[in-house]
């Protein structure tokens, strides 16, 4: 029984999040490839089999293709500045602050905030009579319309880029101040000895020692970024994405085709749910590709085959070898002793060797 106690508990003790991860992770991707080959029934269910029929209807659909059209325009609208700024922000904490820690867990505020709190705010700032809106016309800038922010494409998408900004810059911000971190500041202290400013320090030794994190943020905000939904849902008050589909987002139109209304399209809802997963995959992996070459460092250094290493090796021990031999049969001091031409050296041998080797 204790062998089996050993062998058996250490699974028993991790079940639980397996457990949990193929009930709430694994079933439903899997039923969902189901529903996608039916016609599938909100009221009555599983429908007859159709096949790839509802990913045909999908892409032929002009909706579909214009949200993707919004998700990667409200995605590049957001990942820039909030990079930017999260950088800035965690190098500004990474300095010798007064309350430090004050600092630090204020700038995760919004990202406690509720999305549904932050999104009916900034709804309010960009609407006809909040706080941008006159301010813009007063500088004769969309007067022809009542709510920019609500009826121009692109504005909208700033408006919206604006909101993920705020709730996510300051969490992206603590992870480069965990990596900040572990940057050994014996690195800094030399730079300061060698005449080097902060903003040097910050290009030439705080980027390259926090690529591995910087990757890392990138990754996780491509894949939070295009699976945008809590902002654009909030931004008015119907949640459709705009009269004219202005801010409609992948995921929203997936939700308002699946539970929109009541024209029983779960099926077509979840093949856009495959499609638009096919596309985070490979958006993902472009940039994670291109996010490595721009961060790795390239050695201008060639490459030395490693038949060639050890042929040089060789050559070089032969070359020590044949001068300390030398030097014993000439009775010359060395690093290990003197030696006399009888070939008895004053230092032990095993020592002289490891000096050769």
């Amino acid at each position: 029984m204790s062998r089996w106690d050993v062998k058996v508990s250490p699974y028993l003790y991790i079940s639980p999040f397996f457990i949990s991860f193929a009930i709430f992770g694994i079933f439903p991707i899997a039923f969902n490839v189901v529903v996608a080959m039916h016609s599938w029934h909100r009221r009555l269910g599983q429908g007859e089999y159709v096949g790839l029929d509802n990913f045909r209807w999908v892409l032929e659909q002009p909706a579909f293709w214009t949200s993707l059209q919004n998700t990667f325009s409200i995605f590049l609208l957001s990942i820039g500045p909030q990079l930017v700024f999260a950088l800035a922000i965690a190098a500004f904490l990474d300095q010798n602050l007064r309350t430090k820690t004050f600092w630090r867990m204020s700038v995760l505020v919004p990202f406690v905030v509720m999305p549904v709190a932050t999104a009916l705010i900034f709804a309010q700032i960009f609407g006809q009579f909040g706080l941008v809106t006159p301010v813009i016309q007063e500088l004769g800038l969309f007067t022809d319309v009542s709510s920019p922010f609500y009826q121009d494409r692109l504005l909208s998408h700033v408006a919206i880029a604006t909101m993920v900004n705020f709730r996510w810059t300051g969490y992206n911000a603590l992870i480069f101040l965990a990596a900040m971190q572990a940057v050994p500041r014996e690195l800094y202290e030399a730079a300061t000895i060698d005449g080097g400013g902060r903003l040097r320090q910050f290009f030439s030794i705080t980027i390259p020692n926090i690529r591995a994190t910087m990757i890392f943020v990138v990754l996780t905000m491509t894949i939070g970024g295009l699976q945008i939904f809590d902002e654009a849902r909030m931004y008015d008050g119907t949640g459709t994405g705009g009269s004219n589909n202005e801010w409609l987002t992948t995921v929203l139109y997936l939700f308002n085709l699946g539970f929109g209304d009541w024209a029983d399209r779960l099926g077509q809802a979840a093949a856009v749910a495959w499609l638009f997963a096919l596309v985070i995959i490979a958006f993902t992996l472009i940039n994670f590709a291109l996010t490595r070459s721009i961060a790795s460092s390239r050695s201008t250094r060639s490459k030395v085959p490693p038949a060639t290493t050890r042929r040089l090796i060789a050559e070089a021990r032969a070359r020590a070898e044949a001068s300390s031999r030398a030097a014993r049969d000439a009775g010359v001091p060395t690093l290990v002793g003197t030696t006399s031409r009888s070939g008895h050296p004053d230092a032990l041998s095993s020592a002289q060797e490891d000096t050769e080797r």
